[in-house]
């Protein structure tokens, strides 16, 4: 998500660079949004694809404005087709005001409260559960921004980092738990400019004020900004471990630290948890390249570049269907011979979801002459679906819920399989276990999944809030 407060400024063309600053974190579609003094009502591109196929001049010509918020897709909640593409824009039926919405997450109750809104008689154009949320603050009962959003993020359970558009001014809304990161900078001095990564805001020179905090609302307008907390303050935190792993770019921030140096540690704490007599350590391209450079140093041995990435193939973890992950393997790599004959590799990469890539990327590297492969994952086994914006799949999808780790090692084939433990993982980050969320790999959900849980019709092992009273008697909050 991006979002601009900036009069005078070419606010679409912001967008569109800090989208495709971002591109990383949705390839399906994308859209932007603009407000004008000069306009009654919003305008609005969307489309299907990569944010460069869905824009061009004439577009930007077009959504001119003081205010503009953008986003790109990956589909979790809601099917990957045209009429879930965002922002999306809803009216408030007594004030006829209107407002766009961009959202990166996922709610845990939308089902319940998209049921009471329909008996309300509201009109859903989407199957996304973002407009649930844009309906609620539409038709919250209150005056005041502040009591409109303490009435919705009263209701609303899950993860959800959003910007948010009015006629005359930009929001910025991070959940209680701080799943999803959120962070904003300052434009020319009396702009202001909200990103999901920092990498957006530097790529076009703006420096990081801060982070958005967990339960925070942030409203920029012509008076500046405003920063208020609707939300109770949850038992314990929830931000998405994942982010460090693999979703967020290595040059942004999260929490407070720079993603590149927590994946290099990652990568040296694998090495401690599952060292192995080897010759060279490569990296499967992007995310797991620092971690294998962390991995190398830690054991004293040598990194090589064996794998070479085609950068015009998108990240196959998020592609919306098995189907176009398997063709784009093939695609992706091509192994190089003569670093990898007669070698005993280690072959770091970030995770293992389903085991369709890794199986390939391990037989490139035999069919390149590599004489061992020892798989090494910078993240614990995979065990349990995400109910908080990451494309998980079913639990019968997981490979590391399905098969024992002697079984997941054949299956890739490799010579020998060393996954991160949880508290190697959560060491890495340099944060305190109450404030992450590590449900995939444990179980163990900050709020309560059961409703998901048994739509899925997954057995839940241990109580939703296990880990939170562990926490508690452990002296978290």
């Amino acid at each position: 998500m991006f979002g601009v407060h900036a009069p005078g400024e070419d606010v679409s063309r912001l967008t569109f660079y800090g989208l495709y600053a971002l591109q990383h974190r949705g390839q399906e579609s994308a859209g932007i949004a603009t407000s004008s003094k000069d306009k009654p009502e919003f305008d609005l591109r969307t489309g299907m694809g990569l944010v460069s196929q869905v824009f061009d001049e004439e577009d930007l010509a077009f959504l001119r404005g003081d205010i503009a918020i953008g986003h790109t897709r990956y589909s979790t909640a809601g099917g990957s087709m045209e009429c879930n593409a965002q922002p999306i824009i809803v009216h408030d039926h007594e004030t006829g005001a209107s407002i766009a919405l961009a959202h990166n997450g996922n709610l845990t109750n939308f089902e319940v409260l998209r049921d009471d809104l329909v008996a309300q008689g509201i009109e859903f154009h989407t199957n996304a559960d973002s407009e649930v949320i844009a309906h609620l603050l539409a038709i919250a009962p209150f005056g005041t921004w502040e009591e409109k959003f303490r009435h919705v993020m009263r209701r609303v359970e899950g993860a959800y980092s959003l910007v948010i558009m009015t006629k005359d001014a930009l929001f910025a809304v991070r959940d209680p738990m701080g799943v999803r990161p959120l962070c904003f900078g300052r434009l020319n001095g009396s702009g202001w400019v909200v990103a999901s990564e920092s990498c957006a805001l530097e790529h076009l020179g703006i420096e990081m004020e801060r982070e958005v905090l967990p339960g925070e609302v942030i409203q920029f307008d012509a008076t500046g900004m405003k920063s208020f907390f609707p939300a109770p303050e949850p038992r314990w935190g929830g931000a998405c471990s994942f982010e460090y792993i693999y979703f967020a770019r290595p040059d942004s921030r999260f929490m407070g630290k720079l993603i590149y140096p927590v994946r290099e540690e990652l990568g040296a704490q694998l090495a401690r948890e599952y060292p192995v007599e080897a010759d060279i350590v490569i990296g499967v391209p992007d995310s797991a390249i620092p971690a294998a450079i962390g991995y190398a140093h830690e054991a004293g041995l040598p990194y090589r570049e064996g794998l070479v990435k085609n950068r015009y193939v998108g990240r196959t973890f998020i592609q919306p269907s098995q189907r176009i992950r398997e063709a784009g393997v093939g695609l992706k790599f091509n192994p190089l011979p003569e670093v990898l004959e007669g070698q005993r590799v280690v072959l770091v990469d970030d995770s293992v979801v389903r085991g369709t890539t890794t199986p390939r990327v391990v037989q490139l590297l035999r069919r390149a002459g590599a004489k061992e492969v020892h798989m090494r994952v910078t993240s614990p086994p995979i065990m349990w679906p995400c109910f908080f914006g990451v494309d998980m799949a079913t639990r019968s999808e997981l490979i590391a819920a399905n098969k024992t780790m002697e079984e997941i090692r054949d299956h890739i084939g490799a010579d020998t399989l060393g996954y991160l433990s949880v508290e190697g993982l959560v060491k890495s980050t340099g944060q305190e276990e109450r404030k992450l969320c590590n449900a995939c790999f444990t179980g163990r959900y900050p709020v309560d999944v059961q409703m998901q849980m048994d739509r899925m019709g997954v057995a839940r092992r241990e109580p939703v809030l296990a880990a939170a009273e562990s926490l508690n008697r452990a002296g978290g909050s």
